[in-house]
């Protein structure tokens, strides 16, 4: 009777043959049930990532509370004067007075439009110019120490340059978040760029890209998480800008923002005024972060995989 199983095969025991001709597919009962108990832990996981992680939420609000009491408990100690040192319930009453004048919402507005538009502005200009330093060593090593001096000047440094330029106008304004904001994405681009494996590159050479594909095609979505944070650190830098614009530049054609209102407390010498602008300066900024960048940054870092595990 022919028989298709080899002389080892023959010699071996009938249990260790099955063995060897009918491998497991179905493994330990044990290591399955802890496999799927494994993935039922990652699909609860991922949708407790996906849900509100109030944790994020009730932290902040405990820690504004707590600095709002100790703030309240500061002033009824008396060391200051309460015309110098107002405290919460003064400096609310006197948001509730602005509000009825009007002043509050024309000032956020006007801050609000300049720095958004000016913003958006330094990116148009600050994308084409970091993509193009980034790509071509020359011009980087000729223009990058430049980008860097500049993005450590400080901004308030423009302002009377700009009012000699331009006079007490918008331009003025919108120059100096220029050049708050533009250096600080260019290198936020460059520094992701820098960050590539090299091997994007060569596979975008092997499939015969162009420069222009391979920067915007291959560069500019690998380079992404160092924009993202160029970006972001270029909003803080145009906000500031504009603050620092705003309140020297009083005046003109120049409308009534969050700076003005700022310098306005300054000369009539009332804190109330002074502090329910720098708490609406830090309210604003706050709440950019945290409806525009935070999101995207968050859902940048989910997409790549790379936010498993963080504690943020």
């Amino acid at each position: 009777m022919p028989s298709n199983q080899t002389t080892e095969e023959r010699t071996l025991p009938v249990s260790d043959q099955n063995h060897i001709t009918s491998p497991s597919i179905k493994g330990n009962p044990s290591e399955l049930r802890d496999l799927e108990a494994g993935l039922d832990n990652l699909q609860s996981d991922t949708r407790r990532r996906g849900g509100i992680e109030w944790k994020r939420v009730l932290l902040p609000v405990v820690a504004l509370v707590v600095l709002v009491l100790a703030w309240q408990f500061y002033v009824s100690l008396g060391f200051k004067r309460r015309d110098l040192v107002p405290g919460p319930v003064d400096v609310f009453n006197q948001f509730l007075t602005l509000w009825g004048e009007g002043k509050l919402q024309e000032a956020v507005w006007t801050s609000l439009q300049r720095g958004v538009v000016g913003f958006l502005i330094s990116v148009v200009i600050a994308t084409p110019i970091g993509l193009l330093l980034a790509q071509v060593a020359p011009l980087r090593r000729a223009f990058g120490p430049l980008i860097s001096g500049l993005q450590v000047l400080p901004s308030v440094a423009w302002v009377p340059a700009a009012i000699i330029w331009f006079g007490l106008t918008d331009a003025t304004v919108y120059f100096v978040v220029f050049m708050g904001a533009i250096p600080s994405i260019i290198n936020g681009l460059i520094s992701g760029v820098d960050q590539i494996p090299p091997q994007f590159r060569s596979v975008g050479t092997v499939l015969g890209a162009n420069r222009l594909q391979m920067a915007l095609q291959i560069v500019l979505p690998a380079a992404l998480p160092g924009y993202i944070s160029g970006l972001k650190q270029g909003w803080a830098f145009s906000w500031r800008s504009l603050m620092a614009a705003e309140i020297i530049a009083v005046g003109g054609t120049i409308g009534f923002g969050l700076g003005s209102l700022l310098d306005q407390g300054r000369i009539l010498a009332d804190m109330t005024v002074v502090m329910s602008a720098i708490l609406l300066i830090l309210f604003v900024g706050i709440l950019i972060e945290l409806l525009v960048f935070g999101p995207i940054e968050k859902r940048l870092l989910q997409r790549r995989g790379l936010l498993a595990g963080s504690s943020r």
